[in-house]
């Protein structure tokens, strides 16, 4: 809405030409994220409480979190909020990228703010069945991607798939890039929530990983840089970067709120929302393989998930950690919440520093 109120200026004062570039607007929608949470997010954990909409522990976790039982949830729908005004304000809303990328946003923050409800409704950790909210993720994910790949039938989008390292093999999967957005949409969104449980955990590293994208996204949509370091040039994606800058500074500004003792959880409203988010930024600038990299800590987290579960399950009852995901393990080994946290994140920030130093490797 400013960049069109704002640009046209520039006939009659150069001033306002800066709004033109894309690094400009980026920093401002990410300020201007940080001051719409700092303004909103005390009302909206006074509002919370009053309400009484808080946070039910599951009883097979730790029992150090019992006392985390009644604080304020649902918190992702700040995020949200302090991710799509800044970028209605400052983005260029005729880029279909962005309107992506708020969408799914939007959408996976609706399953998210359902299953929440049902969890303060029924007063218990339990909201969704599992089943159900892996069929609507599925749904969202295939309409997601149904929309990718009919514009990239059109050439609005490439169906070429790209490998870090090798930059000259780029196979053209066509109809067959349905399934790989829908896995890398609901692993990533997934991944985000299992690594949701402690205070700072997950918004900590979603900040992480947003900023590492932001650059990502920035370097995707600039010719010069694209071509220097033998990535993907995606024109579109240029304009994504505001998106990926006011989701950096809604997510920093939640870790103000979150982080020990949290005043407030974002709930499965803002960890789906997150991990789809992520995903759709590194499909839209076809560095999907990076975000493995990316979202190192997530992945492990899920990994976690699954190599416990399946062990379980052939061993009829075995363990191969203490719990799962991962940092449960090493809360119940003996570190300290804030320890486990805080090391997350430095492995969160060697994941993203890698992630970066590939792109000069190629």
């Amino acid at each position: 809405m400013l960049y069109w109120l704002l640009v046209p200026l520039r006939e009659y004062v150069s001033f306002f030409n800066v709004f033109r570039y894309i690094t400009v607007r980026t920093a401002l929608a990410g300020i201007t994220a940080l001051f719409v949470s700092f303004i909103l997010g005390p009302w909206f954990i006074r509002m919370m409480k009053k309400r009484q909409i808080g946070q039910e522990i599951r009883p097979d976790g730790p029992q150090s979190h019992q006392a985390k039982k009644g604080t304020p949830s649902m918190g992702g729908l700040l995020i949200i909020g302090s991710t799509l005004i800044p970028t209605l304000l400052w983005g260029n809303l005729t880029n279909p990228y962005v309107w992506i990328g708020m969408i799914t946003l939007l959408s996976f923050g609706g399953i998210g703010f359902w299953d929440d409800y049902l969890k303060v409704k029924k007063r218990r950790s339990l909201g969704l069945r599992v089943r159900t909210k892996l069929l609507l993720q599925f749904g969202l994910a295939g309409a997601i991607g149904l929309t990718l790949v009919y514009i990239g039938m059109t050439d609005g989008f490439s169906l070429n798939l790209s490998f870090p390292f090798l930059k000259k093999w780029i196979p053209y999967l066509g109809w067959f890039y349905l399934p790989w957005i829908i896995f890398i949409l609901m692993g990533s969104s997934n991944a985000v929530n299992l690594a949701d449980g402690l205070d700072g955990l997950a918004i900590g590293l979603t900040f992480i990983s947003a900023t590492a994208l932001t650059a990502l996204t920035y370097i995707a949509g600039h010719i010069n840089y694209s071509n220097y370091l033998n990535i993907a040039y995606v024109a579109q994606a240029a304009e994504l970067t505001v998106f990926a800058g006011a989701l950096s500074g809604a997510c920093l500004a939640f870790l103000w709120f979150n982080c020990h003792p949290a005043q407030v959880f974002m709930g499965d409203v803002g960890a789906l929302s997150l991990g789809a988010t992520l995903a759709v930024i590194s499909i839209l600038i076809k560095q999907e393989f990076l975000l493995f990299a990316v979202a190192g800590v997530f992945i492990l987290e899920a990994v976690s998930v699954l190599l416990q579960v399946g062990y379980f399950r052939m061993t009829g009852g075995k363990r191969i950690f203490k719990m799962a995901p991962l940092h449960h393990h090493f809360e119940l080994a003996g570190w300290q919440e804030e320890q486990v946290v805080v090391r997350f994140w430095i492995l969160g920030i060697i994941f993203a520093l890698f992630s970066l130093a590939t792109l000069k490797l190629r």
